[in-house]
């Protein structure tokens, strides 16, 4: 069985040592998360992963202003298409994205999607508290749904001002933790969905496909609710919020390794809107190929999961 993991990622020794460093600290993640060669080939193996989709780490360039962030973006591309060639068959890219210079960014897209075959991009989050459903981003979103490529919104630090209102006055330690591995990545990521959603963008460009991970980030749990209470005729948009979640948004494991979660996530959006991965190297590539193998599925639907929606999405 083909496996197609969506949320791998993977730093570059000058980032690491710029806006990655936080993870060069990490015990277990500096070495495996550069390693574009032969040690990620491997562990791909061991697990039975055929191609991962790499992605530049949180909270990689959208915190830099533009002429950096231009800089670095580029030179992240550059390092993971270089790679991408070396393995063809094995890994392909999201870019990462100068979005603090929308109209460098777009083209920045263009550029690794027509000359290196990259398959979207990945941005983390908010840029300095700026989201994006703010018209200030509308060339990189409408260039991406030229392109016909899916943006992986993946989770970042919440901006300072939600971090000391909603999480701090608790130890260090503690405050970091519920900001972001333990709720604040995931509901920031959720909340930013819904403020795509609500700022009409699928409304404007309705064949724009995005990507979240961690079975849906809550929004599939509170999907009634929002059908109920954010209704078209409040809303102005097209169509009632569930409409969006299950035509605009694609959803993956990335480590939340759970079944009951799976099953509520295919029951609220359908097992086509559902893909593989693992968050290589912050989660295992083995627990997460036991997690898709365990699951009760027809071999049809393990084939959707493990590789035939990413590559319909993906256009792998």
């Amino acid at each position: 069985m083909k496996i197609v993991a969506l949320e791998e990622h993977y730093a570059t020794t000058e980032f690491l040592a710029g806006p990655g460093r936080w993870l060069a600290a990490r015990t277990g993640i500096a070495e495996p998360i550069r390693d574009l060669g032969d040690g990620r080939i491997a562990a791909m193996d061991k697990a039975g992963v055929d191609v991962a989709v790499l992605s530049l780490a949180a909270p990689g360039v959208e915190q830099l202003d533009g002429r950096e962030a231009v800089r670095l973006a580029r030179e992240c591309n550059d390092e993971l298409a270089a790679a991408c060639a070396r393995y063809p068959d094995r890994l392909a890219g999201f870019a990462a994205l100068p979005v603090s210079a929308p109209e460098a960014a777009a083209e920045e897209l263009e550029r690794v999607v027509r000359a290196h075959g990259f398959v979207g991009t990945a941005i983390n989050g908010h840029s300095r508290g700026r989201y994006l459903d703010d018209r200030f981003f509308d060339p990189v979103l409408s260039r991406a749904a030229e392109l016909r490529v899916p943006i992986y919104l993946h989770p970042t630090m919440p901006p300072p001002a939600v971090i000391e209102a909603s999480y701090a006055g608790f130890s260090p330690e503690v405050t970091f933790a519920l900001a972001t591995v333990g709720w604040g990545w995931h509901i920031n990521t959720g909340t930013h969905v819904l403020r795509l959603i609500l700022g009409g963008v699928f409304d404007r460009y309705p064949e724009l496909q995005l990507i979240i991970g961690h079975m849906g980030e809550a929004l599939p749990f509170m999907l009634p609710r929002f059908d109920a209470t954010l209704k078209p005729e409040l809303t102005g948009l097209a169509h009632p919020v569930s409409t969006y979640l299950r035509r605009n948004v694609n959803y993956t494991f990335a480590n939340f390794n759970d079944e009951a979660t799976y099953a509520n996530l295919v029951a609220q959006v359908g097992l086509g809107r559902v893909c593989f991965s693992a968050d290589y190297p912050f989660g295992s590539m083995l627990a997460a190929r036991a997690f898709l193998d365990g699951l009760p599925l027809s071999d049809d639907d393990r084939a959707l999961v493990s590789h035939g929606n990413a590559e319909r999405l993906l256009r792998l």
